[in-house]
């Protein structure tokens, strides 16, 4: 399963590119995940709780980053085995571009499933790595920005920044 979309973040490139690095962002990005511990340098390792139609696991895993452009791009690659249920690897190609508000992330993820899993047919298993990405990518744009306010308003830049570096332990 592929897929290629795109993020407008109101935040500048170095504050995006800290977060992609920040293993306690994506731990917060992660949907379902338990724990995400490491450095960008060495690799992340992951506990992940996910329900796949009606199988659910945890997984173990390691996400790697490489082809690392500082500010510009990186590829994210990551690979989990949930036991019985089966594996999930995959990985997502990231690009930053400054735009006049922020920053323009660009996202290319391929996944793929075997096992248990893969015994779901392509339709659920394609709709649910669609539905992961989109959820990840999200939530990595609502810890930038903080969360979007019901009457449409925008929380102060200081308060969203503030935010951010609780979850980064100040970086």
């Amino acid at each position: 399963m592929e897929m290629h979309d795109q993020r407008d973040i109101r935040a500048d490139r170095e504050t995006v590119w800290a977060a992609l690095l920040s293993a306690d962002v994506l731990q917060e990005c992660v949907p379902g995940a338990q724990d995400v511990t490491g450095t960008p340098e060495d690799g992340f390792e992951a506990t992940v709780v996910q329900k796949v139609g009606p199988v659910k696991a945890t997984f173990k895993g390691t996400v790697t980053l490489s082809d690392m452009v500082d500010l510009e791009s990186l590829t994210l690659s990551g690979e989990g085995k949930g036991g019985a249920a089966g594996f999930a690897k995959g990985g997502a190609k990231v690009r930053l571009e400054e735009i006049e508000d922020g920053t323009r992330l660009f996202y290319d993820v391929d996944a793929k499933v075997g096992g248990k899993l893969a015994q779901l047919g392509s339709r659920i298993i394609d709709g649910f790595a669609k539905k992961m990405a989109d959820q990840f990518f999200t939530r990595f744009q609502e810890v930038l920005e903080g969360p979007a306010e019901e009457d449409g308003g925008d929380e102060p830049e200081a308060v969203r920044k503030g935010w951010l570096k609780r979850l980064t332990g100040g970086a």
